[in-house]
């Protein structure tokens, strides 16, 4: 199939203004590119008109929780759900974010041991809708971690308890591991100075994921969990929110290996949810509000050592459920400073980077993952909040979302 955008501004995954041009795809991939006055000459292609509005690459969703069950479509309430309804509620998310612009996904952590490697399999096979899914197992947090942990696969402590649990995740087929190395403070207040590994568990981990394969996501606060975090090879850090100037800039020289996710999305969220009386959540807006002072300090200083800062924000909570992803652009403009065209490079190009393929960018001989946008979202971000405003979506030259309108040249 061969497909030609055309009267369209292109966004091109770049922190740079759109431009008006054309773009050919044909089969999976972005076959040409071409800015105005240059044209794209491609008879017996299929065309679509796009009055105006903007292609920008598929939104990758770097912080992804497909098993936190709740999603814009339907809301639960309890957070650990039986097995076949986790699996349910999975699927469905999975197409609610591609149904909201997100074409990929990096998984932060899964409530179901198996899950995502499943659906990432029934995505692949196009047998379900969703994003490419980059599948990870249970959030591992150490045995005995009250408070934090979230599966008992493999759960023991030590090297060796360590060595063994990447090894299952790898026989599964895992893609990246979560490993929680601080507290968390939403689930048991004041833990996040809390260390959960130690430094010969986390060697284990590092020499572990080289050998078989995996990448490591990890789920760190203080200063002395990232470096923990960061002696384990991690691919992506998330958090960070209490680190000083020293660890801000032991991330930067890593730059070129680490990204950073603040996570932003549950904070902004928990501060605005107003829950029924009899639901406390005082202590989450609390660290919320603490968090997100810091945060707006930190992600700007590490933006501008080139730390590459990614959208993703614990979407799946009842107050914050999935299919509200493009909210943490908006969220970086409002609360970080960013401007929209950054913001966008956060969810596309940089998301990109992350997921390891060819995503993120209108740029020949990339993945023709699109979204055709009714506005300009490089004005202004929050326009990508509402799914109507995406007039075409396409994943690998194939729409999920298919234009009203086709004209065959």
């Amino acid at each position: 199939m061969t497909t030609l955008f055309t009267n369209i501004r292109i966004f091109d995954g770049r922190p740079h203004a759109s431009r008006e041009g054309q773009v050919l795809v044909d089969g999976e991939r972005i076959a040409k590119v071409a800015y105005a006055p240059e044209t794209i000459d491609a008879p017996g292609a299929t065309v679509i008109d796009g009055h105006g509005g903007t292609l920008m690459p598929g939104m990758v969703e770097a912080h992804a929780h497909l098993t936190w069950a709740s999603s814009v479509e339907k809301i639960y309430h309890a957070f650990i759900l039986p097995p076949e309804e986790l699996e349910v509620a999975a699927t469905r998310n999975a197409r609610v974010l591609l149904d909201h612009g997100f074409t990929s996904a990096y998984s932060a952590g899964a409530l179901g041991d198996g899950i995502e490697v499943r659906l990432a399999a029934a995505i692949n096979a196009g047998e379900t809708p969703g994003p490419r899914l980059i599948p990870s197992t249970l959030e591992r947090s150490p045995e005995g971690a009250e408070g934090v942990d979230t599966g008992d696969v493999f759960n023991g402590r030590g090297p060796e308890a360590m060595r063994a649990f990447m090894k299952y995740c790898a026989d599964q087929g895992i893609g990246s591991v979560k490993l929680v190395i601080s507290g968390e403070d939403a689930l048991k207040p004041g833990s996040h100075s809390d260390l959960l590994y130690t430094v010969e568990e986390m060697d284990a981990a590092r020499e572990a994921a080289r050998e078989y394969g995996l990448w490591i996501a990890t789920h760190a606060y203080t200063d002395e969990a990232v470096d923990l975090a960061l002696r384990a090879g991690a691919r992506i850090i998330y958090h960070a929110s209490y680190i000083g100037e020293r660890t801000a800039e032991k991330l930067a020289a890593h730059k070129d290996e680490v990204f950073y996710g603040p996570g932003c999305g549950v904070s902004v969220a928990a501060l605005e949810a107003s829950p029924p009386p009899h639901i406390d959540m005082s202590h989450m807006k609390h660290s919320a509000a603490e968090r997100m002072e810091l945060e707006g300090k930190l992600v700007p200083a590490l933006k501008a050592m080139g730390v590459r800062t990614l959208i993703g924000g614990d979407y799946g909570f009842p107050f914050n459920p999935n299919g509200c992803n493009a909210r943490d652009l908006q969220h970086f403009v409002d609360y970080f400073g960013y401007s929209p065209v950054e913001a966008l490079a956060a969810a596309t190009g940089l998301g990109g980077e992350l997921m390891g393929i060819e995503v993120g960018r209108i740029e020949e001989g990339y993945l023709a993952d699109l979204l055709l946008v009714d506005g300009d979202p490089t004005q202004d971000v929050a326009i990508l909040q509402g799914k109507d405003n995406l007039k075409a979506i396409m994943k690998g030259g194939a729409f999920h979302k298919a234009p009203l309108e086709t004209v065959t040249a």
